[in-house]
């Protein structure tokens, strides 16, 4: 048995007393059969004109309030329950993205063009979380290499590199968190082309909730949820593999890839069960979070143990 003295651990790794108590009460939830959430107005729109999308699973989606109270998003707390409280002022509009680097036509587009990239579609994705719970969410959005055909890739483009919203004004909570921003994810180019990696506006008919990611973020449901970076305000595609906030911060947690695989444990816990919010007992992790028909084949003759 190793105990590891406090020097040789990271502010990151510490769990807040805070998290410990609402861990605690989340677990007596669960044994109660569901994640008990208090509902509160929606500060959300619905979208119009969106169809059933071909992809995603016939599961039944978590709850609305479940999904909009149980959130990563450090830039608002580092407890599950802080983004739903300290987001609720959070400015996104107006809004642009910014799509730049090895492409032949740059754009930048405010929110309103954003929507207009492609046809709103709805897919219900499983969404798996590296600390084990999961969810199963209707998002609305469209295929991320709808944008990025928008701007003609060169043959130097390998890569896609995303960075989000940071304004330590409107998200003080984000110094206490332990990790740098802003926050900044990547993907290798044929994992962003292909047509599970979905761009969301929206989720349950309506546009994002500011906790969730508003009001333009990634989902890409093969991958843990860390990878499906939150309020995106640049994509630039590179050459070379992009630094990513998560593997910044402890490499030896969290790769480049993170797939979701039972066979790879995280340093800390083991990865082959995973408890799905509202209910008690725990389930199998499927790998690639059940999308290998689709994906599987992007890592042929890969060592999915080395770059986990």
């Amino acid at each position: 048995m190793i105990i590891r003295k406090s020097p040789d651990l990271r502010y990151s790794q510490v769990t807040p007393k805070e998290t410990y108590v609402n861990r605690r009460r989340f677990l007596a939830s669960l044994a109660a059969g569901a994640l008990t959430v208090t509902p509160k107005a929606r500060a959300t729109n619905k979208l119009n004109g969106v169809t059933k999308g071909q992809f995603g699973t016939d599961e039944k989606p978590t709850p609305f309030d479940a999904i909009t109270h149980y959130n990563n998003f450090y830039e608002f707390g580092s407890d599950k329950e802080d983004p739903s409280r300290n987001a609720t002022k959070f400015v996104t509009s107006p809004w642009t993205v910014h799509i730049d680097g090895e492409v032949a036509k740059p754009l930048t587009l405010d929110l309103d063009a954003l929507y207009k990239v492609a046809p709103l579609e709805e897919r219900i994705y499983r969404h798996r979380c590296v600390e084990r719970w999961s969810m199963v969410i209707p998002w609305i959005g469209y295929p991320l290499n709808a944008l990025l055909k928008k701007v003609e890739l060169t043959s130097k483009a390998k890569y896609v590199a995303f960075e989000s919203y940071y304004d330590r004004k409107q998200m003080p909570q984000g110094v206490w968190s332990g990790i740098p921003f802003p926050y900044v994810e990547g993907l290798r180019l044929d994992e962003a082309m292909n047509p599970l990696a979905l761009l969301a506006v929206g989720l349950y008919g309506e546009t994002l909730p500011n906790q969730d990611g508003a009001p333009f973020r990634l989902v890409i449901p093969w991958k843990y949820g860390f990878k499906s970076i939150k309020s995106i305000v640049k994509i630039r595609l590179v050459e070379k593999q992009p630094p990513t906030t998560w593997n910044l911060a402890a490499a030896n947690e969290y790769g480049f890839y993170s797939n979701v695989n039972p066979e790879v444990d995280h340093p800390r816990w083991s990865q082959a069960k995973e408890r799905r919010i509202g209910e008690f007992t725990m389930r199998n992790t499927v790998k690639f979070n059940g999308y290998g028909d689709q994906v599987a084949s992007l890592y042929t003759g890969m060592d999915l143990r080395k770059y986990y």
